[in-house]
């Protein structure tokens, strides 16, 4: 779904669709998928809940997983939709995920918390 992009980004294309819900979204078996293949380091018991962090056009945001979401579909809510170009959705789209070490910084100065027992608190 997603290939090498560049040091700091991984490249996919995924259906942007907008969401009633206040955080952007993808399929929970993706996220996890992701998560675990792009952000865990293989040292020990890591989160898998982690939100991803996307990018589509120039607007960086953290994704969450929810099972509502159509696989390879990305749900943007409203406010969201508003700041990129998307027309007659689900639009099919090229989108950047952040690897692991870019998407602790954008996360980290959002002001996630790793350690935060509720992943969504920060962002």
């Amino acid at each position: 779904m997603f290939e090498v992009f560049s040091r700091s980004y991984y490249l996919g294309r995924l259906y942007v669709t907008p969401t009633d819900h206040p955080r952007a979204l993808i399929h929970d078996e993706q996220h996890e998928r992701l998560n675990e293949e792009v952000y865990t380091t293989g040292e020990g018991v890591e989160r898998l809940d982690a939100p991803l962090v996307m990018k589509l056009e120039s607007h960086h945001f953290p994704v969450h997983g929810d099972a509502s979401v159509p696989t390879n579909t990305l749900a943007l809510p409203e406010s969201l939709l508003e700041d990129v170009d998307v027309t007659s959705p689900p639009s099919l789209r090229e989108v950047l995920l952040a690897r692991r070490q870019q998407a602790e910084q954008l996360l980290t100065f959002a002001g996630w918390d790793p350690t935060d027992v509720d992943p969504g608190a920060g962002t």
